[in-house]
């Protein structure tokens, strides 16, 4: 647990996640933070609350001792975002202290009641509205619905050019002594990158048209220090992770980088032949490719992969007249977070019957997803040379394409 200043009246308390599944479903092996702020002026404001799985809400008031901030000495709790790792802590602070105002949404509001039952001295804000801290520390709050949930605000402090913005601009990655972006080496800030796109991938992905619209509104802010609820706070070049979470919209619907993601499974290794040879084409077409054996490997770590890449290959056989469960059960995460207008090579074997292309295709359509295939080339049993040749050559297509379009 960490307790730091980020300016000479605002605190940040953090702490470290391990061993979850972050919302229950996402790997999380590097860990993850979870930042709350205390804002001093005349008056003491939490914003969101460090709510972990390791002693909630022990954790907070624990924190909260260090700076010697009586929770009963807050007067508001403002909260971006209703989730519980943000808000959890509410029900343990009420019956300390009845008497602080809650500052949130009106969505927000309406889940206070479903989530805490709670009614009580709640201030819904909206876009431009305020709330005067005194000395100089005048909290404006903006709404960006949608990054991730429909409640979700960021909070301004225009005197220190602060963005607290919660889930925004957050990343993965557990946090130890180096909080800060001027206090950590260009190797570690590209640890926190790559955590980010893990992030964005995995958790902000289906939002990527609300995120596009909140960094609109947030570049119109004279922000100095961007406070997010999940990773490091960047004080020395807050416009990188705004830049970086542009880029991360952008690949929503292509084309990403010159890369391509393979994803593969096989039943008795009949697709699998495959795999070293498209693996040594790509080597020699000099394009960078990430591995995926489903259903081995975590569908965080291939949506990670795939969100950044141009081109896909899926390399699955039939199985029971539709494609192998776990490939298409990947598809199908894939295009409910949105990853559209990939350029794409589909590759299988079959027995008695095919049938994974037309399962793929359903799939495909229904999500709306609009990728482009170089072929989609199924056959039958152990795939012979004609069939090594002709897929051989539908890999360097492939290739030739994601590097004509793919961004560097």
């Amino acid at each position: 647990m960490n307790v730091t200043s980020v300016t000479n009246e605002i605190f940040q308390l953090s702490i470290n996640i391990d061993n979850i599944l972050f919302e229950g479903l996402w790997e999380i092996p590097n860990g993850v933070t979870l930042n709350s702020y205390i804002v001093k002026g005349e008056k003491t404001a939490i914003i969101d609350g460090v709510c972990g799985w390791d002693g909630v809400p022990e954790s907070l008031f624990e924190l909260l001792n260090k700076i010697n901030v009586d929770p009963n000495s807050i007067d508001y709790a403002v909260i971006n975002h209703m989730e519980p790792d943000h808000s959890g802590w509410i029900e343990d602070l009420i019956k300390i202290n009845p008497n602080f105002s809650i500052i949130c949404s009106k969505p927000a509001s309406d889940l206070l009641k479903s989530f805490y039952n709670y009614t009580n001295n709640i201030i819904c804000v909206k876009d431009g509205d305020t709330i005067d801290l005194g000395n100089n520390k005048i909290l404006s709050f903006y709404e960006i619905p949608n990054v991730h949930w429909p409640d979700t605000i960021a909070t301004f402090d225009k005197h220190s050019g602060t963005l607290f913005s919660c889930d925004a601009f957050g990343s993965f990655g557990r946090v130890k002594d180096n909080l800060y972006d001027n206090m950590l080496s260009s190797e570690q800030i590209d640890f926190y990158e790559k955590e980010a796109v893990r992030y964005y991938s995995n958790i902000v992905a289906s939002f990527s048209i609300p995120v596009k619209k909140s960094i609109e509104k947030c570049r119109a802010l004279p922000i100095k220090i961007v406070a997010p609820g999940h990773g490091i706070v960047w004080r020395e070049n807050p416009q990188k992770i705004i830049n970086d979470y542009e880029r991360y919209y952008s690949y929503q619907k292509g084309p990403a980088k010159k890369e391509i993601t393979l994803i593969w499974g096989s039943m008795y290794g009949m697709t699998e032949k495959t795999i070293t040879p498209i693996l040594n084409i790509l080597k020699e077409e000099n394009v960078k490719v990430h591995v995926h054996r489903v259903p081995e490997d975590n569908i965080s770590n291939i949506l990670t992969s795939a969100w950044t890449s141009t081109g896909i290959i899926i390399a699955a056989p039939t199985y029971e007249y539709k494609m192998f469960p776990p490939a298409i059960s990947t598809i199908d995460e894939l295009g409910r977070k949105k990853l559209f207008n990939r350029k794409a090579l589909y590759l299988g074997s079959y027995g008695w019957s095919g049938g994974a292309i037309r399962d793929m295709d359903e799939t495909i359509s229904r999500n709306r997803m609009n990728w482009e295939f170089v072929d989609k080339f199924e056959f039958k049993g152990y795939p012979s040379e004609n069939d090594f040749n002709h897929i051989a050559g539908k890999v360097k297509e492939l290739a030739e394409l994601v590097k004509s379009i793919g961004k560097d």
